[in-house]
């Protein structure tokens, strides 16, 4: 009767193939990894899976750990797109210090109900005792199902927050693991993941031995210390093996039935230091406008100054650019360590250009990044275009300014579009969406965008996505509500 509950159940979005067959191979299973590259549905799959088994009585709650960027699309988008509607449930958004109505809805999880309770957390919180001592006694009251969204954010078997998800997973009856790339730096980033779920997926009792199993090792010395040194890997097909038991991989080349544009947000939040900037930013400008003192242009004008603080920097009125602490570079780094292939990522002031070739050349090497914008020479641009769209090549990442390279490439290469920052010009968006997709293109093509939510990067996201050309249709008073 079980084995046929997938043909059964009322989906409230209908599933694609690839995500079908995941529900039909691990629905029931008491641990699973999800091994899918973004804009295959991930989420769909797994909130899918938390109301199949809640619809039969085998959970009654769900814990979702995810990133800082993450973690709040669970609740403002994720869940309300794919929870079937006859799923009677309550969500809360974990805070160490909620405001009113968030403690309301935390403390709603406690009461005595047949209702599906779940509860997102950031996967920081698990480096708290605060954040530990909650989401174990959560997962140990209630009938529970756990799944850490961006697993790779626990693959450090020292880290607290690692050693906690596992210390929280126990008192889990399913657990989940899902990321687009389970290995970012090598395969020994796999056991703790696999460990989160159960010690018998890799048969390993500790790290170390299996470190010792799947590494090759040499005995370094300095001075009076001695120690390991990884060399190499060995026993990987047989790793594999292990893997599989437990483990569904999907690939956008195997997804032929998905949409040919994948949109993705992802949230980035604001730094101490960006707070009182954009705050000191959005005052002087509401108090020029309301002074009737500012015109179109000047109105755009002081946009463009606060979307120039969200990406991390301010430009004087002498030209003179400060950088401005953030953490939009650390949310792009982990978009892109979900990825497998060859990523696209538009930025539009030269500033941030050079900020995130950095950032990415310090991670994965000087020839794994391109650049393509108005500092660069004509003849730099044509290598770039040309070994970025060789799949052979080793430059994995072309950082560029949609207005300079939005017209006329062809970087079909790419299956990951990555808007650093966005321009105000919808043909400049749309021109620049469809360097990608194009002809030559095979694999359906996913769109992220980072924001930070409500500020005027969120209204930017959403009017290009509505097809709303910023610079020539919000007007007047528009702008006003722009700046609120």
């Amino acid at each position: 009767m079980e084995d046929l509950w997938v043909e059964r159940y009322k989906f409230k979005n209908k599933p694609f193939e690839h995500q079908r067959k995941y529900l039909e191979r691990f629905w029931k299973k008491p641990v699973a990894a999800l091994f899918a590259d973004m804009g295959t549905g991930k989420s769909f799959m797994v909130i899918n899976n938390i109301t199949m088994l809640y619809d039969v009585g085998k959970i009654n709650s769900a814990l979702i750990v995810a990133p800082k960027g993450v973690y709040r699309n669970w609740v403002n988008q994720e869940l309300p797109k794919h929870l079937p509607a006859h799923v009677l449930h309550r969500t809360a958004l974990w805070t160490p210090s909620p405001r009113k109505a968030e403690k309301a809805k935390l403390d709603s999880l406690w009461e005595v109900s047949d209702d599906l309770k779940i509860l997102v957390m950031n996967v920081e919180a698990l480096s708290t005792q605060k954040g530990l001592d909650y989401a174990k006694r959560f997962a140990r009251i209630t009938n529970c199902f756990m799944v850490i969204d961006e697993s790779t954010t626990i693959k450090t078997p020292t880290a607290k927050r690692a050693k906690n998800a596992v210390k929280v997973g126990a008192e889990a009856r399913y657990r989940r693991i899902m990321t687009g790339s389970p290995v970012t730096r090598s395969p020994l980033d796999l056991f703790q993941q696999c460990d989160f779920l159960s010690e018998e997926c890799l048969d390993s009792p500790s790290f170390y031995a299996f470190r010792a199993r799947y590494a090759i090792l040499i005995e370094k010395h300095m001075g009076s210390h001695s120690f390991k040194k990884v060399v190499g890997y060995r026993k990987l097909d047989e790793l594999k093996e292990k893997l599989d038991k437990f483990s569904y991989r999907v690939t956008k080349e195997e997804c032929l039935d998905l949409p040919p544009k994948v949109f993705v947000k992802r949230e980035v939040e604001l730094t101490p230091q960006q707070v009182k900037a954009y705050e000191e930013m959005k005052t002087m400008a509401l108090a020029l406008f309301n002074e009737g003192m500012t015109t179109t242009v000047n109105a755009l004008t002081q946009l463009m100054r606060l979307h120039q603080i969200v990406c991390g920097h301010t430009k004087l009125d002498d030209g003179t650019v400060i950088s401005i602490p953030t953490k939009r570079i650390d949310e792009l780094l982990s978009v892109v360590e979900e990825t497998s292939g060859k990523v696209i990522i538009w930025a539009g002031y030269r500033h941030d250009i050079e900020s995130i070739k950095l950032a990415l050349q310090k991670v994965y090497g000087m020839t794994a990044v391109g650049t393509y914008y108005g500092d660069t020479e004509e003849e730099e641009r044509q290598r770039v275009v040309r070994e970025f769209q060789d799949m052979a090549s080793e430059l994995r990442f072309f950082v560029g300014n949609p207005r300079t390279g939005g017209y006329g490439l062809t970087l079909t290469a790419a299956d990951t579009v990555v808007y650093f920052s966005n321009s105000f010009d919808l043909e400049v968006r749309l021109q620049s969406e469809d360097r990608a997709h194009r002809i030559g293109q095979e694999k359906s093509v996913t769109y992220v965008d980072l924001m930070v939510p409500k500020t005027v990067d969120e209204k930017i996201v959403k009017a290009l996505r509505g097809k709303i050309d910023i610079a020539n249709e919000v007007l007047g008073e528009e702008l006003k509500e722009w700046l609120i």
